[in-house]
């Protein structure tokens, strides 16, 4: 899964009133994690949910109502766009971007569990190497709620390249308040699950995608129980 695959907001929106060279910045989306889903889903035969729009638009990993679901203010940006809307705006947004995306999300998951076939889910995400002011060391974080157990496997994967600075919830932790994909498609119906967060600086580039997916598709649990990325 990967909520913040795109920085596509529709012409009728006029860029939120950004310049364009906002969007290509991690406030639009996740720069390198939608490659990395393709290919880990490629890679392993899994189901793939990749965003159409841009974070700024709606969040598809913040639950609706909070601030960070349709942001004011995303690190040090003004999103002018934001400003203001109203509740029929909101509504709108959210008919048309959140609802259709995790509403497959939960289908698929529903067929799983029908058939009785086992489930992991992980999130694909990507981080900026440094955050207002502050250097991130982390090469990649794995987050989790309930699956520290699946959490730990992947890092322990990961650890196999001793040059690798990787580590549990950095450079986030999940919360009920401020994430979606894993407290509620994970959690609530008690399938394990896992937000990776890698480094953006280390996806810039081909090489670095393939790279990261091969540790990925290496880390991860086995083939036959690992069901949804």
């Amino acid at each position: 899964m990967c909520e913040h695959a795109s920085n596509h907001i529709p012409v009728e929106y006029r860029q939120l009133g950004l310049d364009a060279s906002h969007l290509q910045r991690h406030i639009a989306w996740d720069i390198g994690a939608a490659e990395v889903t393709r290919l880990l889903s490629a890679r392993l035969d899994a189901a793939a949910f990749l965003s159409g729009y841009s974070r700024l638009l709606i969040d598809l990993n913040r639950p609706l109502g909070t601030s960070g679901s349709i942001p004011a203010l995303s690190e040090d940006t003004d999103i002018p766009g934001n400003v203001g809307i109203d509740t029929a705006e909101r509504d709108r947004r959210a008919k048309i971007m959140f609802s259709p995306f995790h509403d497959r999300v939960a289908a698929h998951l529903d067929r799983r569990m029908a058939k009785g076939r086992p489930t992991r889910i992980v999130t694909i995400h990507s981080f900026t190497p440094v955050f207002l002011g502050v250097a991130r060391p982390w090469h990649a974080g794995v987050l989790h709620g309930h699956a520290a157990d699946l959490a730990e496997a992947i890092l322990s994967g990961l650890r196999a390249d001793a040059t690798l600075n990787v580590a549990a919830n950095v450079p986030y932790v999940i919360s009920r308040d401020a994430d979606y994909a894993v407290p509620v498609h994970g959690d609530d119906r008690g399938i394990p699950a896992v937000l990776v967060e890698i480094r953006q600086d280390l996806l810039a580039t081909r090489s670095g995608i393939e790279e990261w997916t091969d540790r990925l598709a290496a880390a991860l649990p086995a083939r036959e129980t690992q069901s949804n990325s």
